[in-house]
């Protein structure tokens, strides 16, 4: 996910810095997800561990060699952050997942499984991640209280009273959907070839080597994609974050 040059609001600021005046749903949501993102630095820090630990681990077949190299880039770039006082947020979050996936790891070695299937557990949380994180914000649009709509509520400081608004619900259950897309995709393709490495129907190494390469191209380009698609959408139409008022 690249940093898209979109507007932080169409408003501005009140006199407490807390509360953002914007005149669309568009606007808002372009606003949000801005921050989400964390621009280009953000999402290279949370890429980057999960990038350098699937390239060791191909290159070097040393699963403890490529742990070490994951989180130690991680730290590196925590110090940085902390050094110049910013935000450690997406930092904070891939140590995170390298401390899930190492735990993962973890509990396949103490089951006496091999280093091949120790790193096939490690992929097993971002398969899990992207099914749950799928299940939720489908069931926020089957009920019709799309997920990126609660983004408007943060802004305008009413939770709930977009919903009153089809339009604004309309377009952001489009948007949602546009989430959930990508990690559909990602465990229709990840998960046979997880089971298959971990049933023996393939060879152990090819399926990591396989998941690996795939959780790099399935990463950031399918996101930007989703992204790309989200951005398009917003910008073909301007939605009021509250409806007008009818006439007396």
């Amino acid at each position: 996910m690249t940093e898209p040059s979109h507007p932080a609001s169409t408003g501005s600021t009140g006199s407490t810095g807390s509360t953002v005046a914007t005149d669309t749903v568009e606007a808002v949501v372009r606003s949000q997800l801005a921050k989400a993102l964390g621009g280009r630095r953000g999402m290279v820090e949370a890429a980057l561990p999960t990038i350098l630990f699937t390239v060791t681990w191909l290159t070097m077949k040393d699963l403890r060699l490529a742990l070490s190299v994951s989180v130690g880039a991680a730290l590196v770039l925590l110090v940085v952050r902390l050094v110049q006082r910013s935000t450690v947020q997406f930092v904070v979050n891939a140590l995170v997942g390298i401390g899930i996936g190492w735990f993962f790891v973890h509990r396949a070695a103490q089951s006496g499984g091999s280093e091949q299937e120790q790193a096939l557990a490690y992929f097993l949380p971002g398969l899990l991640y992207n099914g749950g994180y799928a299940v939720v914000l489908a069931f926020t649009c089957l009920i019709g209280w799309p997920l990126v709509g609660f983004m408007v509520g943060s802004i305008t400081g009413d939770p709930t009273a977009w919903h009153s608004d089809k339009q604004i619900v309309k377009l952001c259950s489009r948007l949602t959907w546009l989430l959930v897309a990508p990690c559909i995709l990602r465990v229709a393709i990840q998960a046979p070839i997880w089971l298959a490495g971990s049933s023996g129907s393939i060879d152990a190494d090819a399926a990591v080597a396989a998941l690996g390469v795939l959780k790099i191209a399935l990463g950031w380009p399918l996101q930007l994609a989703a992204l790309g698609s989200m951005i398009w959408l917003l910008s073909r139409n301007r939605t009021p974050v509250a409806p007008e008022a009818s006439p007396t």
